[in-house]
């Protein structure tokens, strides 16, 4: 264990989480409270000079058992905050006992520090692969006079820059208490003037991860989700950030949600200006009965600190989501390059019309074909037969083992679409099981595409739905699954509980969806799992987990997909981003683009294409096989390089990015000009990450760069003529 990681001075009572970058710092107050004093920039010994000051605030009360009027928790910062004892501001938890109160005074109990990071039981969380690479420091508050314990875990890796917390909650009374709320985490800041700034990722289906800055006032601010899931329209991400801070200055706290239903963001600035940040499930609709002796555990959240700015604060996130969350075969794999028949055919398919875009598929250098929906059950359109996870008979006349057998024999990979959360009214498994269905007793379930919910909080539901897609994927050799979620969920009633228990149904939801993918991506490690909801309705680092990569947006346009990539580049790597090629007119905005910059695009991902191969002309079909060969080349430093934005396309009519290998060796970067103009002015683009002292190649021009130059003066953007136009310049390292 390296225990110089976590510090405890028990004569002070100040705890010290600390590496080379940053530190971590908590002090045991008066009457056992754990007082938050500092989260930043590493703080090489901390002296104790920051004692919370005391004043008599009127209407704010005593600490519970003190006299002293200037000594309150309505002011004080606090690590983890409770209902109901003198503390005004949004609390952290809210426990009900069974006579109803709710009031809860949480105090120091103990401490504990261990080497690694404890696996929380079925939620997914950030690991650590050696014992030594990270320590955890477990701190036990306990109710003033019952037995009700909250262990605060914080785990502190030695070269990362991230903080990772969560919270677990054991009733040692002897009654049943009620959660009515519980964050991950809180974090109170004496000094808000700093963080004044709070950065989000809301959106839209089609529209999803856009970027949101604005200012932090005087009462609460909320950032949620109440779909059951992540959501289109509000990331389980935002980011806190000074006044001034940019792409590459400034201070910034990241936070990041390891949760893929309904979340919670709130920030108070209270009366003194000082901001309180709670994070974690939503209460909204949400409770938990915790029987004697039983426990409960909260999702977690990373906590990452930049003083360089957002991009530091993105590589930080990068570099453990790909390396910490994400598991399995294909984290490290470079991801193949599909062609998916949904844009191509819709439900209208057949072994022919299949068999006709493989064969083009595997002339044009593609390596994977998906076949998407209207496979299994009775389905030609989008209003039956979800739940019936068996193929169709008769709509693939040489079935499809054979569509499986064929492509495999082009040496394509194949993979197949799956939707295994939902149930269709007209379906076999509705009728055979229509509790299945989630639904509140004696009303109509509301219906969103003609779908409903599977009740997946029921193992007997999971087991169903588990053993149906086990008879596809032991007699069908599989090489990709394509996991769709496409409503929000509603009517939110599970027949398995009682009535007091109702509000557990969202969360126990999302447990039995972690189940089931844990149980499926466990017994198919070979298969590559994608991630979609519509597009990016559950685009989440939990998801990240068990899924190594997501459909990023049904929204193939490539203008609209600077920003929606861009955005979700700010908590996310490029090994999670799948991103497409499709026809044009583009199917959801009508935009004509040109290949060359539909290709650019989505090279800046998982490349994959989402149009009909056998109607592409000659000059066409030459062009994806160049684009193919390129993104081949470029692959490993795209997937797995250092992501760094350089213009926004949210600040004006240009946008770059740059992709840097780890070693600096080579990179590639990306320009876009949205919109032409008869008197252009002359855009411009400096280069970050290079190493200084390196001398680099244009690879399609042979001109000599210096990194230094590169990164200090920088290059024009190309003199662009139209309208939607890119380019991108690959710069290897010259000589040794």
């Amino acid at each position: 264990m390296n225990h110089n990681l976590i510090t405890f001075d028990q004569e002070q009572g100040i705890f010290h989480l600390k590496n080379n970058e940053i530190s971590y710092i908590m002090k045991l107050e008066d009457e056992g409270m754990l007082a938050h004093i500092y989260f930043g920039k590493k703080v090489n010994q901390y002296h104790d000079h920051k004692n919370y000051p005391r004043r008599d605030r009127g209407f704010s009360g005593n600490v519970p058992g003190q006299e002293e009027r200037a000594y309150s928790k309505d002011t004080l910062p606090q690590e983890f905050s409770s209902h109901g004892s003198m503390d005004y501001r949004i609390p952290a938890s809210i426990i009900q006992r069974e006579n109803g109160t709710n009031l809860t005074d949480l105090r120091y109990h103990s401490y504990k520090i261990s080497a690694g990071k404890p696996v929380l039981a079925g939620l997914p969380a950030a690991y650590v692969v050696e014992e030594n690479e990270a320590s955890t420091l477990t701190i036990t508050l306990k109710d003033r006079f019952e037995g009700i314990y909250l262990d605060l875990f914080y785990t502190i890796y030695n070269e990362r820059n991230v903080i990772v917390r969560s919270v677990k909650v054991r009733n040692l009374t002897n009654q049943t208490l009620s959660i009515e709320k519980i964050a991950s985490m809180q974090l109170d800041l004496t000094n808000s003037g700093k963080y004044q700034d709070v950065l989000s990722l809301p959106g839209a289906h089609v529209q999803e991860r856009q970027v949101n800055r604005e200012k932090l006032s005087a009462g609460i601010k909320r950032f949620e989700s109440r779909r059951g899931a992540t959501s289109h329209h509000m990331n389980s991400f935002i980011a806190l950030m000074e006044d001034d801070a940019n792409e590459f200055n400034g201070e910034v706290i990241g936070v990041h949600l390891v949760y893929s239903g309904n979340h919670s963001f709130e920030l108070e600035v209270d009366q003194i200006n000082q901001l309180r940040l709670v994070a974690g499930i939503n209460e909204y609709n949400f409770s938990w009965e915790l029987k004697t002796q039983q426990e409960f555990q909260t999702p977690e959240v990373l906590l990452a600190y930049s003083d360089s700015g957002l991009n530091k604060m993105s590589d930080t996130f990068h570099h453990l989501l790909r390396e910490r969350v994400a598991r399995g075969a294909h984290q490290f794999a470079e991801r193949p390059i599909l062609v998916n028949n949904w844009e191509a055919t819709y439900f209208d398919f057949t072994n022919e019309k299949i068999e006709a875009i493989v064969d083009e598929a595997a002339d044009l250098g593609i390596e994977m074909f998906v076949l998407d929906d209207g496979w299994f059950g009775h389905r030609n359109n989008d209003d039956s037969s979800l739940g019936d996870w068996f193929e169709f008979e008769g709509k693939l006349a040489k079935g499809l083992k054979a569509v499986a057998d064929y492509v495999h024999a082009k040496g394509l990979k194949f993979g197949l679409w799956f939707e295994p959360e939902m149930i269709s009214i007209d379906s076999k498994l509705y009728e055979e099981h229509p509790d299945y269905l989630m639904q509140v007793p004696g009303r109509t379930p509301s219906s969103s595409r003609d779908q409903h919910l599977l009740d997946m909080g029921r193992k007997e539901v999971r087991e169903n739905i588990q053993k149906q897609m086990e008879a596809i994927l032991n007699t069908i050799e599989i090489d990709y699954i394509k996991w769709d979620m496409n409503r929000s969920m509603s009517d939110t009633y599970s027949v398995a509980l009682e009535s007091h228990q109702q509000g557990e149904t969202a969360h126990r939801y999302i447990l039995g969806v972690y189940e089931l993918m844990e149980n499926l991506t466990e017994k198919y490690p070979k298969i590559l799992w994608e991630g979609c909801s519509g597009g990016g309705g559950r685009f989440d680092a939990g998801f990240l987990y068990y899924m190594p990569q997501s459909w990023a947006s049904d929204n193939t346009d490539a203008i609209e997909r600077l920003k929606i990539q861009y955005g979700t580049s700010i908590a996310y790597p490029t090994s999670a981003i799948t991103a497409h090629v499709s026809a044009v007119p583009n199917h959801q905005t009508g935009r004509v683009t040109s290949l060359k910059t539909r290709g650019d695009v989505a090279m800046s991902g998982v490349l994959g294409y989402e149009l009909d191969l056998t109607m592409l002309s000659e000059a066409e079909k030459d062009e994806i096989t160049q684009q193919i060969k390129v993104y081949q080349e470029l692959r490993p430093l795209v997937q797995y390089g250092n992501f760094i934005r350089l213009i926004s396309p949210f600040e004006g009519n240009t946008t770059a990015w740059l992709f840097v290998a780890e070693d600096q060796s080579e990179a590639l970067l990306f320009m876009a000009r949205t919109l032409a103009s008869a008197q252009p002015v002359f855009n411009e683009v400096r280069l970050k990450g290079l190493a200084e002292g390196f001398l680099y190649e244009d690879q399609a021009t042979g001109e000599i760069y210096s990194g230094s130059e590169l990164n200090q003066i920088g290059v024009y953007f190309p003199d662009f003529y139209g309208d939607f136009q890119t380019k991108l310049i690959h710069f290897k390292k010259r000589g040794n």
